[in-house]
């Protein structure tokens, strides 16, 4: 398998795609309808050094993958890409398509809380099939953030400009974080589909000896079987129920071993052991961590 390419600054990327050389060489914004590429020309697997948000709407056709999903571009959407992260298209014609590409490198935001609030944001590791749709009204408030930062590029370098910069993308990014909360609430039957495929999981895992043979199912590994990235089930289920999917395996390991504390003669030691704990120190440590007491003194309550 070729490696991706490898883009590690803004003026590399600028050059690749035949666009003018940026004002700033930390951060730049561009339409897709700028860029200079031959007609023929496909741009295939891309790794950067920087931070990329994009618009993309109008396109011709074509798919893309991010991660080991695929999403079709016939709709616009916007997605985020955070550095080192692999981005692959195919069969798409990036002077095609209609929208936006704000691209910034870390050493912008070097000393600035930005610089590590900016890694909180988890949709920069989301697929691409679980980009966000934005409203007209949605997009039109993007798009007054982005034409800002686009003019202070173009027009001032001043001591104002990088505090200026850093406001609105840090103003970008909390806009982003509410359309996705507005679109993990609007997708009500997405996620309640998602929710029961979920628990048809951990139901199946709980029920059987597959806990004391593999252990707890992990984030990951969960993410894995609903065919979505960690992050994002973790967020949609924070939305949807207030809990992350840590706490939500926990909750039901929780659920699991007071049935077993209440209704068996189980050791402590042997309760762990079905529940997947290789110790049961960090078992006793679990349940104690959540329900203030210790498993023996959950089953002494019911003498």
């Amino acid at each position: 398998m070729k490696a991706p390419a490898k883009v590690s600054s803004i003026s590399a990327l600028h050059q690749f795609l035949g666009l003018a050389k940026p004002s700033n060489p930390l951060v730049s914004v561009f339409n897709f309808d700028d860029v200079k590429l031959k007609p023929e020309t496909i741009l295939s697997a891309v790794t950067t050094d920087f931070y990329v948000v994009a618009l993309k709407k109008d396109c011709a056709g074509g798919k893309c993958r991010y991660g080991q999903q695929y999403y079709d571009f016939d709709e616009g959407i916007m997605y985020f890409i955070a550095p080192h992260q692999v981005l692959q298209f195919e069969d798409v014609l990036l002077n095609a398509v209609k929208g936006f590409v704000l691209v910034m490198h870390p050493d912008l935001l070097h000393g600035y809380p930005l610089a590590s609030e900016i890694k909180n944001y988890g949709y920069f590791s989301y697929s691409a099939n679980e980009a966000l749709h934005l409203s007209e009204k949605e997009e039109k408030a993007i798009m007054h953030i982005i034409e800002n930062m686009d003019r202070e590029i173009a027009d001032n370098m001043d001591g104002f400009t990088q505090d200026l910069l850093i406001s609105n993308m840090d103003l970008l990014l909390k806009y982003c974080d509410r359309f996705y909360n507005r679109q993990f609430l609007t997708r009500k039957k997405a996620n309640t589909d998602l929710l029961t495929k979920l628990e048809a999981f951990l139901d199946e895992n709980f029920k059987s000896e597959i806990l004391a043979e593999k252990g707890i199912p992990t984030v990951q590994f969960t993410a894995s079987v609903l065919h979505l990235s960690p992050n994002y089930l973790s967020d949609m289920l924070r939305v949807q129920t207030g809990q992350t999917t840590q706490q939500h395996i926990q909750n039901r390991v929780i659920e699991k071993a007071k049935e077993l504390l209440s209704t068996t003669s189980m050791s402590v030691s042997e309760i762990a052991y079905q529940l997947g704990f290789e110790h049961s120190q960090s078992f006793h440590r679990l349940f104690k961590n959540r329900t203030s007491v210790s498993p023996l003194e959950f089953r002494q309550s019911f003498n």
